[in-house]
Order: structure tokens, then C-alpha cells, then sequence
């Protein structure tokens, strides 16, 4: 047995460990701009040519900012998500229906999060820093596609967060404290959205024949490859972002833009491919289809 998930114990789980806005990040706290705030491992930004301590900093700053900005982007698409996979069987399993609404709740919840971090981020930043978007267009480029794709990207997602906070967040001493327990309290809420995507998944793909879970698959890249070339874009505006607040025009800017690129890539794609509870779902589901994406995988390191 891959998984011993179930929607009454997850629910249990959730409610034990739920957290309240003001307990995380008051509307007038203030973020710790001495001090990085991603580690290096997502950012990568200590070891660019050309750029001083100082200037390696501010791209970590703004490289958080699109972190927590592309995951509110991700929560958005994932509520209509939710209540779609709810809503057919709302009188069938009243466990299942719970944990779903307080999956989507929180999820809520987050992007609240998220939009407060914005603001200490605009208060504390010296220069705008543009996001790609709107997400309401995103998310609906993502929802077009098959809902086992879906469901897969965003199973890939949740678990590529407990990865990079168990990974390299908890044990990084240099980071700013209250951006690092934002992290640490996203982490725990996903945790269980997790497990119940992964039920979702299963429930998903149950029944389908393998013609089918590939062409699922094939969506599931096309998705990707969707996210990939905003990504692109995004270390274009951040690159810009980081010109302003030097006051100074970068000699390898395409250089550094294809770095950020890639390290957008590995983050938020890559380092999910690769988890170990992702792996399983999929060979869990087609062992053709696991092998797949682990094929591709290495496009994404």
C-alpha cells in the first residue's frame, strides 16, 4: 500500500493544526529586509557573477516575492478546483465533503497570507516589482485542461512545498525570522492538502484506461510548458526589478535572466517531478506514465 491517506483522519490533522491570519502575519508587520529571506537552494542568488552581497540580497528578496506571488496565483486555480470535485458527490460521504470545504478554506487563508505579505513586501521594497498574470487567466488556462492533469500539477505543487521547507527552510538560521514562519505555516496546512490531493488523484484516475492516463499526461506537460514560459517571463520583470533598485544597467543580463529562469523552473516544476510521494502517486496510477515524467525531469534541475 502506497498510502494509508483517508478524508476523516486528514480532516482531524487539519483542525489540530490550524491557524489563525493575525497569529502569522498582522496586516502592519513589518519584513526583515537585511536579512535573505528564500534560501539559496530556491533562490540562487549567492554565487552570480557581477553582483555584490548587497545586490545578491535584493534578488533574493524579490525572488521570495514572486515565491509567495506564484503560489497565490496556484491557490486561486485550486479553489474552483475543489469545489468542482465537491460538488457531484456532496451527500455521499459527509467525511470527504468536510475535508474538501476546510481544504478549500484554507486555501483561502493562504492567499489572504499571501496578499498581506504583498503589501509589507510594497511598504518595504524599494521599487515595484511587476508579476505575470492576471491570475484569473491563469488559472483559467490551467482549468481548461483535463482534471487528472490538473489534479497532478497540483499534487506536484503541494508536495514540492513540503519538500523545499523540510529541505532547506527549516534548518536555515540566516533567514528572516517571520518570512521563514510564514513558510513554516504554509507548510504544515499543506501538508494535509497533500494527502487529500492525493485522494483526489486517485479517485481521478480510477477506471481510466492507459490511452487515457497518457493523453492526461500529455495535458499535464502542456500545463507545464504553460507555467514554464511564464516563468521565463517572470525572471525578465525580476532582473528589471532588481536594475531599478541598483540604479545601474547589468552587462550579463541575459545571462542572469536565464538563471533566474532555470531556478524558477527547478523550484516550482522540477523539485516537485522528483518527490518521492509524487513518484509514487504516479507509478501508483501507470507505471508507463511515471517513468514519463520521470524522463523529463531533468529538463527541470
Amino acid at each position: 500500500m502506497y498510502h494509508d491517506f483517508n478524508y476523516q483522519a486528514t480532516l482531524a490533522s487539519s483542525l489540530r493544526g490550524a491557524w489563525q491570519l493575525d497569529e502569522v502575519l498582522r496586516a502592519d508587520q513589518e519584513l526583515d529586509f537585511s536579512r535573505s529571506f528564500l534560501p539559496d537552494s530556491l533562490a540562487r542568488t549567492a554565487a552570480l557573477t557581477g553582483l555584490s552581497p548587497d545586490e545578491q540580497r535584493l534578488l533574493n528578496h524579490i525572488s521570495a516575492h514572486q515565491y509567495l506571488c506564484i503560489f497565490g496565483v496556484v491557490e486561486e486555480f485550486i479553489l474552483p478546483f475543489l469545489l468542482d470535485h465537491a460538488r457531484p458527490a456532496l451527500r455521499d460521504d459527509d467525511w470527504r465533503v468536510r475535508a474538501l470545504l476546510n481544504f478549500a478554506a484554507e486555501e483561502a487563508k493562504h492567499i489572504h497570507l499571501f496578499k498581506r505579505f504583498h503589501a509589507a513586501f510594497v511598504r518595504g521594497f524599494p521599487v515595484e516589482c511587476a508579476m505575470i498574470g492576471p491570475s484569473d487567466a491563469i488559472g483559467a488556462e490551467v482549468l481548461r485542461h483535463d482534471p487528472l492533469a490538473v489534479g497532478l500539477v497540483i499534487l506536484m505543487i503541494e508536495w514540492m512545498t513540503q519538500g523545499h521547507y523540510l529541505g532547506s527552510v527549516r534548518d536555515d538560521g540566516d533567514l528572516d525570522p517571520l518570512f521563514k514562519s510564514l513558510l513554516k505555516h504554509h507548510w504544515i496546512e499543506e501538508a494535509q492538502h497533500a494527502k487529500l490531493d492525493t485522494l483526489i488523484v486517485d479517485a481521478l484516475a480510477e477506471g481510466r484506461s492507459e490511452a487515457k492516463i497518457h493523453s492526461a499526461i500529455d495535458e499535464f506537460f502542456e500545463i507545464g510548458t504553460f507555467l514554464d514560459a511564464g516563468f521565463e517571463t517572470q525572471a525578465g520583470f525580476n532582473i528589471d526589478a532588481l536594475e531599478r533598485a541598483i540604479g545601474r544597467t547589468l552587462p550579463n543580463r541575459a545571462e542572469l535572466i536565464a538563471q533566474q529562469h532555470q531556478a524558477a523552473r527547478w523550484t516550482y516544476l522540477g523539485s516537485g517531478m522528483v518527490h518521492e510521494r509524487f513518484t509514487a502517486t504516479l507509478a501508483n496510477i501507470s507505471p508507463a506514465a511515471a517513468a514519463r515524467i520521470a524522463d523529463a525531469a531533468p529538463l527541470f534541475a
